[in-house]
């Protein structure tokens, strides 16, 4: 599968406090791409929108943190550890650290990823 790179979003990066937030709104989608921002960041992990454009996926990688997929809008299909998991609005998936995993978005699809150090 062609990897298109991805950029970030406009904006500071940083998640307003004391309000409620629609985090599918806080991230667009453009066309043929992968667009992610960064909502908050610390030496304990990361908390990352995403929105991925029909077709578009992340190649098969492994992380050093346990990673949260929250799915926002659409379906994305997952391989952790050779497994396959189909995520789909309002599901969420646990990907442990250091287990190679993989996405796929046959359609437009956004999440919440939250990253976090492993024990």
């Amino acid at each position: 599968m062609p990897e298109k790179a991805h950029h970030e979003a406009g904006g500071t990066g940083k998640c307003p406090v004391a309000q409620a937030l629609e985090l599918a709104e806080l991230v667009q989608y453009a066309p043929g791409s992968i667009v992610s921002r960064t909502l908050a960041e610390s030496a304990a992990g990361t908390l990352t929108l995403f929105a991925f454009d029909a077709g578009q996926g992340l190649s098969e990688h492994s992380a050093p943190y346990d990673a949260f997929v929250q799915a926002l809008d659409g379906e994305a299909q997952l391989t952790i550890g050779g497994r396959k998991v189909t995520a789909r609005a309002g599901q969420a998936v646990l990907m442990p650290a250091n287990v190679p995993h993989a996405l796929k978005a046959p359609g437009r699809f956004k999440m919440l990823l939250t990253m976090f150090k492993a024990n």
